[in-house]
């Protein structure tokens, strides 16, 4: 069982910066893909950013220019990297993590951490 612990989250002003962790208990470097998804009270989660074991990555719109992903195989730790934030970046940020084995792609997430954008 693959276990994620968040951290990082908390109260910031609108226009600052936040840096998010996720600590795996296995090695990252063999997952096909880690990422970041953010869900916010009464909508639906949404990803935020991702990487692949190759090191490429994918930002929707929202996220792009400001929101960068980042991996240390060594501390087997994923981060995100978060600039001029807004009240609309409001949510609890959740990792997950694909595994890839003999029997197809299983994701695993952590429990989140709360991210509040507020003056």
């Amino acid at each position: 069982q693959v276990q994620l612990v968040e951290s990082g989250g908390g109260l910031v002003q609108p226009g600052r910066s936040l840096r998010l962790s996720c600590t795996v208990s296995q090695s990252i470097r063999s997952m096909a893909a880690m990422g970041w998804y953010r869900q916010a009270p009464g909508k639906e989660r949404e990803l935020v950013a991702a990487i692949t074991r190759t090191g490429s990555t994918n930002y929707p719109d929202s996220a792009k220019g400001r929101f960068t992903i980042s991996r240390d195989n060594a501390k087997n730790t994923v981060f995100l990297q978060m600039n001029s934030l807004k009240p609309d970046d409001t949510a609890v940020y959740y990792c997950k993590a694909d595994v890839r084995d003999w029997n197809g792609i299983h994701s695993y997430w952590g429990q989140g951490t709360q991210v509040t954008v507020s003056s």
